[in-house]
């Protein structure tokens, strides 16, 4: 049996279904923000795209997490 996904990933299938975009196009959106900071990167997925405040600091997260190879 596989292990759960834990962490900020736990959040990517409702992502997914509620918001209609696969993972891979927020992480692209998110590293094109000329936005470097989570908060800032986090409010302004809230602002822009209509995300809630756990989606969208999973996304931030986990894609902040793999640009710096954590």
């Amino acid at each position: 049996m596989a292990e759960p996904v834990k962490g900020p990933a736990a959040y990517f299938p409702s992502i997914e279904k509620k918001y209609g975009r696969p993972i891979a196009e927020w992480k692209e959106l998110i590293r094109s923000s000329p936005l470097s900071k989570h908060m800032e990167l986090v409010s302004w997925l809230k602002a822009e795209y209509g995300l809630g405040h756990g989606h969208a600091n999973a996304l931030v997260a986990h894609t902040l997490a793999e640009d710096s190879g954590k």
